[in-house]
């Protein structure tokens, strides 16, 4: 690792005229739950989901590594309505390699979101034994967490959402918890060595296995709005994960955030993290994923530059290959055992290449601007946003501000532009975080 950071020969130096950026708006439809713990309980109390909840049943709840809007608060009621009912559950770390692959990494994921037994009277059982449960068509083993196998029942909490690196009708949710999050590293190495070009097969192909051999009762999926906030809550029995999660998935790729414009020079993302996403930064806003992986979508951006990680991550920094430039402190915050074990996890190691390392947050984004072609440093069209999840507010160069000003329902400006404010060590002040959004009253499609 380097021990000081690169002050590397820029033809011109980094004395660049940086466009002057205004605060902005973006503006997305907002269905949201007001209440997720008396969302949780109305979920719990429909008949074919309380039937299935026994008193004095041990029932291993899975919880994974995700960001998940008031996921704490989630996870809590749903154990909290488990106790009322009688039964005995326990939190069963459901993250495949994530929290570097070791139990103590994954317990204490769980522990960052207000899940330790002191916040729930409920215990984590953290390990990273599996049992092999059956096996695919081709041989491959199936792997389920010792602990949640040998439990009377199974019940899984994700958010259901598009994945980062593939489209099929079941990406990140209910079936691949089951299929790769509770097959800890063991289940998770042996799926991605198919590569996730097949994980439109392998997962529901997987999840099956895991039904058949162990009492999956039913899953309590979340989806949310495009401004990081509670969509819907909705528990779904084991018999319909096959059939309701694609609807879901297809409900939440319209709710999703993203970027407005088709097109940017540079993009400054504050903090990426796991607890942002799986690729640290996600792919579906950025349009940018890895080099080996096609990708579509939109906005094209010719450089993108990120200044820190997220505390959240513990260091996990997988993503950040898709980057063209970083800082000297999100290098220093890099754990590269963690992020190690996730990248060669998944087989995408290059989610773990470091790209240009720069002094501070002034030079990584003067560098992103300075090695535009065809393009005046003060002519850039620059976003600068907080993270992937956080599109509410945003800040935009001025050369953006016609653009922005000609789409009244797409943005509201929210001040005038003004210079970039580096302090003294040529840091910025982290980006505000968005307001709550004020919900819509016709909620998400049924």
């Amino acid at each position: 690792m380097l021990d000081a950071p690169i002050d590397p020969a820029v033809f011109g130096g980094l004395d660049v005229a940086l466009p002057p950026m205004a605060p902005v708006r973006q503006h997305f439809a907002a269905p949201r739950e007001l209440d997720v713990t008396a969302a949780v309980a109305r979920e719990l109390a429909i008949p074919d989901i309380a039937s299935r909840i026994t008193a004095g049943a041990r029932i291993a709840v899975g919880v994974g590594s995700r960001g998940i809007a008031q996921h704490g608060a989630i996870v809590r009621a749903m154990l909290a309505a488990l106790l009322a009912r009688g039964a005995r559950p326990f939190v069963v770390p459901a993250m495949g390699s994530h929290g570097a692959a070791t139990a103590e990494g994954q317990r204490r994921v769980l522990e960052d979101f207000g899940l330790a037994e002191r916040d729930t009277g409920v215990p984590i059982v953290a390990s990273m034994d599996t049992v092999v449960v059956g096996r695919l068509d081709d041989g491959t083993p199936v792997h389920v967490d010792r602990h949640a196998a040998a439990a009377d029942g199974i019940v899984v909490v994700n958010r259901v959402k598009p994945h980062t690196t593939f489209h099929a009708p079941h990406e990140s949710g209910l079936v691949k918890m089951l299929a790769i999050g509770l097959g800890k590293i063991d289940g998770a190495t042996q799926l991605h060595a198919h590569g996730m070009d097949r994980f439109e097969q392998l997962l529901p192909a997987a999840a099956r296995v895991v039904m058949q051999a162990v009492p999956v009762l039913f899953g309590l999926a979340v989806l949310e709005n495009a401004y990081d906030e509670t969509a819907r809550i909705e528990a779904v029995p084991a018999d319909s994960f096959f059939t309701r999660e694609p609807e879901l998935l297809a409900i939440a790729r319209t709710a999703m955030p993203r970027l407005l414009f088709d097109e940017l020079d540079v993009l400054v993302i504050d903090e990426m993290g796991k607890n942002i996403s799986g690729t640290g930064f996600d792919p579906n806003v950025t349009g940018r994923n890895k080099r080996a992986v096609p990708w579509p979508a939109v906005p094209r951006i010719a450089k993108i530059a990120v200044l820190g990680l997220t505390p959240e991550t513990h260091g996990n920094a997988n993503g950040m290959g898709s980057a063209d430039v970083v800082t000297w402190r999100l290098f220093q915050a890099i754990d590269t055992a963690s992020t190690y074990a996730n990248c060669i996890t998944a087989r995408y190691i290059d989610g773990a290449a470091i790209p240009v390392v720069m002094r501070d947050d002034h030079d990584a984004v003067a560098l992103a601007v300075r090695t535009l072609v065809r393009r005046r440093a003060q002519d850039a069209r620059i976003v600068r946003i907080r993270n992937t999840l956080a599109l509410g507010n945003i800040e935009v160069s001025a050369p953006l501000l016609a653009e922005v000003s000609a789409r009244p329902d797409a943005f509201t400006v929210l001040g005038p532009p003004r210079p970039w404010a580096f302090d003294a060590d040529g840091r910025l002040a982290p980006l505000a975080a968005h307001a709550p959004a004020t919900p819509t009253p016709e909620g998400l499609p049924a």
